[in-house]
């Protein structure tokens, strides 16, 4: 088959998130491209849980919500997503715990008794999900070396239960499906947050600090996991405040350091973030958006820190602003991200979100770009050290408090040159015009990057915007279509001769946003940019490919312009 989709489900603390990766990994080891997503409530235990693993052969950045198998641990489970099974798809549940009475789809059904499968073992109920994994790859003609092999490489506590419990439910269940690829690549699976990760360790990251807030929790997680092994320090202070200030200490002293959140933390910063703008310290902050506003929906997405991401804090200052769209976006541009900052000495934000961080792709390296070295400008000695030295690109050469030959004052009150307090009306000038000079020269070096990308077709006279996690859907319903998909990245500052470049010819242009009130459009006519259409979808869930589509239709039936 070239693709394939399972959903598998439970409640929460039936181990829905390992089971899931485990399943895509046996199915990345037949060739298949991966994307997972995932859904669960604010819960540790209790709730439903449950993930959609797709399978194709093309490299794919969403779900579908149809889906050609179910994995029910549950009942819950069934009654929830039994309307997801097409007439072809099959099922595969908890005898013990399921009950299919009613249900009337005609696809294959197959009652297997978990529940008992555990207890025979004396395992932990969780384990079950290791015996549902068993039964699908064994209705999928998937060898058992396989399955066993990717067990060992992913399951670091009691291997040996759980492959018992995996080989009862291999053993029951007789092989109806073929999954099979041939000469395609095992790539590996990432989510964003691991992405991002490597790609802020590949620019050089020397400090990660957080308080854990979804949906960036897990970079803090990974990166403590790797930290001795790349040499970081990785810190969970009390507070976001602590956070926040904790990273400018780090910045001061000259360690790459990045910071992690969500829009209720990155609250908290705003007053630390301003005072990187004053202090020209580089700090990248990972803020990854949900459901607002307040605690909103804290496990669930949303694309609605925009315009805080872009006007937070108070007065003015250059700031630089990152959206990528997938795994390899959020690996390379992290990296430049934080290259960036460095160089030009200013905060920057990689603006992300639960589906984006929480989201699982196959990784193919070689489709990421080359990351160029990019050096922060240091003190040449010859003169007295200025911390603020006033120069044509507003960058200041850097030195650091080790260095017993400068002193290096940082200062959040308006300064001097040389980072003493002033108040005088024509310093405070010319050292605002110093920071937002930075905006110019960032912006002329980001347009090699290439900040807004194209894709689909290019010639036709109808196209998609979006930004974000929504690049993989909007570019495969966009093709499915024969629209052109338009992607900006960079969002501050915005690359607005890029963008118009990339809409040239279109006489319609449809907005796709994960909010209610068209952010991406607001900013855009900001710009000059008008949008015909907006395709908004505001209730904590990402688009579907399938959804995506459907909208789309509707909208090209009444809107087709004339040629």
């Amino acid at each position: 088959m070239k693709e394939f989709s399972l959903l598998i489900g439970g409640k929460a603390g039936d181990g829905i998130d390992r089971a899931s990766l485990i399943l895509a990994r046996i199915l990345g080891r037949l060739g298949y491209n991966i994307y997972i997503y995932r859904d669960y409530p604010s819960l540790i235990r209790g709730g439903h849980t449950f993930s959609i693993i797709r399978a194709s052969e093309s490299k794919i950045l969403t779900h579908a919500n149809m889906v050609d198998c179910v994995l029910a641990l549950n009942q819950e489970t069934l009654d929830l997503h039994k309307s997801r099974l097409k007439q072809n798809s099959f099922l595969i549940y908890d005898s013990e715990l399921v009950k299919i009475d009613g249900l009337t789809f005609g696809g294959r059904k197959n009652g297997i008794p978990f529940e008992k499968f555990v207890k025979e073992e004396k395992a932990d109920a969780i384990i079950r999900n290791s015996g549902i994994i068993g039964s699908f790859c064994k209705s999928a003609e998937i060898g058992w070396d396989i399955v066993e092999d990717v067990f060992k490489k992913n399951i670091k506590k009691e291997l040996d239960i759980n492959l018992k419990v995996a080989l009862k439910g291999y053993d029951s269940i007789d092989q109806f499906l073929k999954l099979d690829l041939k000469g395609q690549k095992n790539l590996p699976v990432f989510t964003g947050n691991e992405a991002i990760s490597f790609g802020l360790i590949r620019a050089g990251l020397k400090a990660y600090i957080a308080y854990p807030m979804t949906p960036t929790s897990n970079i803090l997680h990974f990166l403590a996991g790797i930290s001795e092994k790349f040499g970081l320090k990785v810190l969970h202070p009390e507070s976001e405040i602590g956070v926040m200030l904790m990273a400018e200490g780090f910045a001061y002293a000259g360690e790459k350091v990045a910071v992690g959140t969500s829009g209720g933390g990155f609250c908290l910063m705003t007053e630390g973030f301003t005072f990187a703008g004053m202090a020209e310290l580089p700090v990248v902050v990972i803020l990854g958006q949900r459901t607002g506003p307040s605690t909103g929906l804290p496990t669930y997405t949303g694309q609605t820190e925009l315009h805080f991401a872009l006007n937070a804090g108070q007065g003015e200052f250059t700031r630089l602003v990152i959206a990528p769209g997938d795994a390899e976006e959020a690996y390379f541009w992290s990296a430049v991200c934080l290259n960036l900052v460095w160089k030009y000495q200013l905060p920057g934000i990689l603006l992300v979100d639960k589906t984006l961080c929480e989201g699982t792709y196959s990784f193919d390296i070689d489709l990421t770009e080359d990351i160029k070295k990019c050096e922060p400008v240091l003190w040449d000695r010859k003169t007295k050290y200025k911390r603020y030295l006033n120069t044509d690109s507003g960058i200041s050469p850097l030195a650091f408090p080790s260095d017993k030959d400068a002193v290096v004052k940082i200062n959040s009150y308006e300064h001097d040159e040389s980072g003493i307090t002033i108040e005088d009306p024509e310093t405070t000038k010319n050292m605002c015009e110093k920071r937002l000079s930075k905006g110019i020269f960032l912006k002329k070096e980001l347009s090699e990057y290439k900040p807004v990308r194209v894709y689909g077709n290019i010639n036709s006279s109808v196209g998609i915007i979006c930004w974000g996690s929504n690049k993989g859907v909007c570019i495969e319903a966009g093709q499915s279509q024969g629209l052109k998909v338009i992607h900006p990245i960079v969002l501050s500052p915005f690359p607005a001769e890029e963008f118009k470049s990339a809409i040239s010819g279109l006489k319609k242009i449809v907005c796709v946003e994960n909010n209610a009130t068209g952010q991406l459009i607001k900013l855009l006519k900001y710009y000059g940019f008008d949008v015909n259409e907006k395709i908004l979808k505001y209730d904590g869930r990402p688009f579907s490919i399938d959804e995506l589509q459907e909208e789309l239709k509707k909208y090209l039936k009444n809107n087709i312009p004339a040629e």
